[in-house]
């Protein structure tokens, strides 16, 4: 009942950036934790960072410093702005909300993905 919608992915070069959104459609009665994870060729997910429902956050350490999470909850949207990306950064990046849909039904959905690559 819940799809989340990812966007902003794309070619970078070192030390550019982007902001990856995901904005949450459907029926939704509350938008709760929310976060960004990633996913490299031959390697397993890894959570990127995370931005409670009252806006606390917290990163990885390989992207601390260089990437912010923020979200606009009257929009139902997360958004991971990225700064200062380097090539390791590249992967797929997933982002995963979640929430009630009613007030008694816990949802927990993931974006599609959007490929972040990150070469000159």
């Amino acid at each position: 009942q819940v799809q989340l919608v990812e966007s902003g992915g794309g070619l970078v070069q070192p030390g550019g950036s982007l902001r990856l959104s995901c904005a949450a459609s459907g029926s939704i009665f509350s938008f709760g934790a929310a976060g960004w994870y990633r996913q490299a060729p031959g390697k397993q997910r890894e959570l990127v960072a995370r931005i409670t429902s009252g806006g606390n956050t917290n990163y990885a350490d390989s992207v601390k410093g260089r990437f912010i999470v923020s979200r606009d909850n009257a929009k139902n949207t997360v958004y991971l702005q990225m700064n200062s990306l380097k090539p390791e950064d590249t992967a797929v990046y997933y982002c995963n909300v979640k929430g009630r849909y009613t007030l008694y039904d816990p949802f927990d959905s993931w974006g599609q993905g959007t490929q972040v690559t990150v070469s000159s």
